[in-house]
C-alpha cells in the first residue's frame, strides 16, 4: 500500500511539472503561491532596464558604493514599491545597533509571544512560550528570512511589535529614507497598501547595516541549523553560494512585490550594493543583481590616497602658552574612482597661518580635500591634537617666578 501511494505521488508531481509553465510555481518567502498559467504577477511583464549599460528585468534598481554611498547606476530608484522580506534589513540594523550598544547580547534568551508564533510565510515554526537565544533568532532571520524569528527579536528589543515598527520608521527617517514607510518588520503585505520603500532607500539601509561588519558572519551563511540541528536553515540568497565576494544581504518575494534582492559583495577594497525590486521571477532578480555588481567591479576600484604631510605646516598660536601647534592628520578614508585613474586623484591642503588661544583639543585648524576632476571625493578636517591655554597675566607671573627660582638655584650651586 505504501509503495502504491509513493508511485501515485510521483505521478502527480510529474504531471504538474509537465503541465505548468516553468514560472507557474514560484516560492515566496511569505508562503507558496501557485499561479495560474498566464496570470503571473505584474512584475514579470517588466522589460529590461532602458538607459542602463546592463540588462536588469525589474521595476527599479540601484548600484551603490557601500563605502561612500555614491550611486553608480539607477533606474526608477525613488519609485515607491513593496519590498517584501527585504524589509528585514531594517530589522537587522536595529538588532545590530542593539548588540553594539550593549542593549542586547547574542546569548540573551528570548521567549516567543503569541504574536510571533502566529506569523505565516517563511518561519522556523516558533511555538508560543518557546525560548531561543538572540543569536539563533538572528541567524534564522538573516539566513532563512523567518518571520516569526524576526518578530520575536523586534518585540524583545522594543517591548512590542508596534513599538519596534515605530523604531524602524524613526531610523529610516534618520537615514534620509524619504520614500519609506514600514507597517511591519517582516514585509508581509497581504493586508496593506502602505508598506512601501524604494530601491534607493533599500541601498541606504543596506549600507547602514554593512557598517556593522560582524553582521556578515550571518548574512553569508549558506546552510546552518537551530534547535541543536533539528531545524535546518538554507539561505534564500543564492548569491551567497554562487557569487564571488558576496557579503549578503537579503531577498524578498510576495505577489505584490515580485522578486526582490539587496545583494552586496566585496572584491579587494571595493564593496558594492545592488538593489533589485519587482522582478518577475527569482532568476531575473539574481541575474540583475549580478549584472549590476559585475559592471561595478569592472568599472570602479577603491583606493586609499597617500597624503603629502609635508604640506601640513605648524600653526602659530597667538597669546598661547606655546608658540605653535602641529595639526593632526585624520585617518584617510578609502575612495571609489574609475578603474585605472588613481593618478588623477588630487589633494588640496589648507592650513591656518595662526589661531588665537585658547585652542581646544579637536579644534579645526585646516582641511584636506581629495578631488577627482571637479568631484570632491572627501573633505577632511585637520585638528588640534591637544588644547593650548591662553597666556594670561597669572600664567606669565608664575613663569617669571619660576625663572627667578631657577636662576637663584643655579647661583647657589655655583
Amino acid at each position: 500500500m505504501r509503495k502504491r501511494m509513493m508511485v501515485l505521488f510521483l505521478v502527480v508531481c510529474m504531471t504538474i511539472a509537465w503541465v505548468l509553465p516553468a514560472q507557474a510555481l514560484e516560492f515566496l518567502e511569505d508562503g507558496y503561491v501557485l499561479y495560474e498559467p498566464d496570470t503571473l504577477p505584474a512584475a514579470a511583464e517588466e522589460t529590461p532596464s532602458d538607459g542602463l549599460p546592463v540588462t536588469v528585468h525589474a521595476k527599479a534598481c540601484v548600484l551603490m558604493d557601500a563605502t561612500g554611498g555614491k550611486v553608480l547606476l539607477e533606474k526608477n530608484s525613488h519609485e515607491k514599491l513593496y519590498p517584501a522580506s527585504v524589509t528585514k534589513i531594517m530589522a537587522l540594523l536595529l538588532v545590530a545597533e542593539a548588540v553594539d550598544s550593549g542593549k542586547l547580547k547574542l546569548t540573551d534568551p528570548i521567549t516567543a509571544s503569541t504574536n510571533a508564533a502566529s506569523k505565516g510565510g517563511s518561519q522556523i515554526w516558533l511555538k508560543e512560550g518557546e525560548t531561543m537565544t538572540a543569536e539563533d533568532l538572528l541567524k534564522a532571520t538573516a539566513v532563512y528570512s523567518a518571520n516569526d524569528a524576526c518578530t520575536a527579536l523586534g518585540e524583545h528589543i522594543a517591548g512590542g511589535s508596534e513599538a519596534f515598527v515605530e523604531m524602524m520608521n524613526e531610523r529610516a527617517r534618520a537615514l534620509g529614507m524619504r520614500d519609506t514607510h514600514f507597517v511591519n518588520c517582516t514585509g508581509l503585505d497581504d493586508d496593506t497598501t502602505e508598506h512601501l520603500t524604494s530601491a534607493y532607500d533599500v541601498a541606504l539601509m543596506s549600507r547602514a547595516l554593512l557598517s556593522h561588519e560582524w553582521i556578515t558572519q550571518y548574512t553569508t551563511i549558506w546552510m546552518d541549523s537551530v534547535r541543536g540541528g533539528a531545524t535546518e536553515l538554507v539561505n534564500t540568497n543564492k548569491l551567497v553560494r554562487f557569487y564571488e565576494g558576496t557579503t549578503g544581504l537579503k531577498t524578498g518575494t510576495t505577489n505584490k512585490a515580485g522578486c526582490c534582492v539587496s545583494a552586496s559583495a566585496r572584491r579587494g577594497q571595493t564593496h558594492l550594493i545592488a538593489v533589485v525590486l519587482g522582478s518577475g521571477n527569482s532568476t531575473d532578480r539574481f541575474e540583475g543583481a549580478k549584472a549590476l555588481l559585475n559592471w561595478g567591479f569592472s568599472h570602479y576600484e577603491t583606493i586609499t590616497p597617500q597624503i603629502d604631510t609635508s604640506k601640513v605646516t605648524r600653526v602659530r598660536v597667538l597669546r598661547g602658552v606655546q608658540q605653535s601647534i602641529a595639526p593632526q592628520v585624520p585617518r584617510i578614508p578609502s575612495v571609489l574612482i574609475p578603474k585605472g585613474r588613481a593618478q588623477d586623484v588630487t589633494q588640496q591642503i589648507e592650513v591656518a597661518l595662526d589661531v588665537h588661544a585658547p585652542v581646544e583639543k579637536g579644534q579645526t585648524l585646516g582641511k584636506i580635500m581629495l578631488q577627482f576632476g571637479s568631484e570632491t571625493l572627501a573633505e577632511l578636517a585637520l585638528t588640534a591634537p591637544e588644547s593650548v591655554p591662553e597666556l594670561t597675566f597669572s600664567v606669565m607671573f608664575r613663569r617669571l617666578i619660576g625663572v627667578f627660582a631657577k636662576n637663584a638655584a643655579n647661583s647657589k650651586n655655583k
